[in-house]
């Protein structure tokens, strides 16, 4: 599911951390999958927590789906999202758009977007 940006917007990078045992992530992938036509510049990577467990340590995702988005490479959003389409697209569009854009200054997040970009572009 990857994209190249269109025109001047900046990179966008969505990353859903979920489980395969949970019954919400199983459900929510469609939705995700969704806002990928909705948003096809955006990057949507989908990763399972305990298939990659290596990649997201030391940090624990305790709630699903969990959602990290990055513009530019810089995370802009962590935390456990409402697993319904629309709440994903606005939040989306709300980061992309912010007239002044703070990245997020948890260091620990920032190098799990760090580790996940790096990780994925190799793929």
């Amino acid at each position: 599911m990857n994209h190249a940006p269109q025109g001047d917007l900046a990179p966008v990078t969505v990353v859903c951390l979920c489980a395969e045992w949970c019954g919400v992530c199983r459900d929510y992938v469609q939705a995700f999958r969704q806002v990928q036509e909705r948003i096809p510049h955006a990057r949507m990577i989908w990763i399972d927590v305990e298939d990659e467990a290596d990649l997201l340590h030391p940090l624990e995702v305790e709630n699903f789906p969990t959602v990290l988005i990055a513009v530019d490479g810089r995370p802009r959003f962590f935390g456990p999202l409402r697993p319904q389409l629309e709440t994903l697209e606005r939040l989306i569009r709300a980061q992309m758009t912010a007239a002044d854009p703070s990245p997020l200054s948890d260091r620990s997040v920032s190098e799990l977007a760090d580790r996940i970009l790096a990780a994925k572009a190799r793929t």
